[in-house]
């Protein structure tokens, strides 16, 4: 599979945009441990933001940083939402609603009704920005970037127009984050068009391996990106935006699953 980068967004602890974060990613500065901060989400109506949880605003955040990197109309294009976890806080909170013995204190809010559901933040996003394109919703546990970056490549080359792809991560609040613990909300966006596609940022070339023949996932060279991988799902992205920050030729391992990866080979124009 073959792709041109086109635009990134990103936000996670640390990490407070895709600009601030290029100097880190290329070594040039140390990461510093801090809590994200995602800004609430322009393209929802005030009513919509306030109904809207943490991972919905989370997506549609760097959706938007994304599409407005690679200077593309978002409404052209089809998209892939992936998330380990979906919205944690609205799960806990119905969880903590179905608890109660039957009776008015067990009814189910239809607002956390409507955001329970995994393509919740597709959804939100496309009636945001108008679009009917197509639209898929991925869960593969700690390996959902992966899984999500295949699904997106394997699309561009049948598309007409770029495809976004968004990444997102929110923790559980207690009792649930002591079984799934996540430290941080974090999220990664990309869009991705054809290969040859103008005005792009890197070249990929991507294959889908047995994890035997690809080898090892590659780690992030600063140790503090490196933790955030291994605690964040989202942010198994960090050593493709590392080798995309750096500008240089490059190969990248992601895994997909317990037995696949994506062996990923990163070119740059002079």
């Amino acid at each position: 599979m073959q792709a041109t980068l086109l635009g990134v967004g990103l936000i996670g602890p640390g990490l407070p945009s895709w600009s601030e974060a290029i100097a880190v990613l290329r070594g040039e500065a140390p990461w510093v441990s801090a809590a994200s901060v995602v800004p609430p989400p322009q393209r929802l109506p005030a009513a919509e933001r306030r109904r809207a949880g943490a991972a919905v605003k989370i997506a549609l955040s760097v959706a938007d940083a994304a599409c407005s990197d690679a200077a593309r109309d978002p409404g052209t294009m089809a998209t892939v939402f992936t998330s380990s976890s979906g919205d944690g806080a609205n799960c806990s909170a119905l969880c903590e609603t179905l608890a109660h013995p039957p009776g008015p204190d067990r009814l189910v809010s239809p607002t956390r009704f409507t955001n329970s559901v995994h393509n919740a933040a597709a959804g939100y996003w496309h009636i945001a920005v108008g679009s009917r394109h197509t639209s898929s919703s991925i869960c593969a546990h700690d390996d959902s970037f992966g899984a999500g970056l295949m699904a997106a490549l394997a699309q561009v080359p049948a598309l007409p127009a770029p495809v976004l792809l968004v990444a997102s991560d929110t923790p559980y609040p207690e009792p649930l984050n002591a079984t799934r613990p996540l430290p941080d909300t974090m999220g990664v966006a990309l869009v991705l068009g054809a290969s040859g596609t103008p005005g792009a940022a890197a070249q990929l070339r991507t294959r889908l391996l047995p994890m035997a023949q690809a080898g090892a996932a590659t780690r992030c060279g600063d140790a503090g990106l490196e933790r955030l991988r291994e605690r964040i799902p989202a942010a198994r992205a960090l050593p493709l935006l590392e080798a995309i920050a750096r500008r240089q030729p490059a190969r990248v391992v992601l895994p997909v699953s317990a037995q696949l990866a994506l062996e990923i080979e990163l070119d740059f124009a002079p």
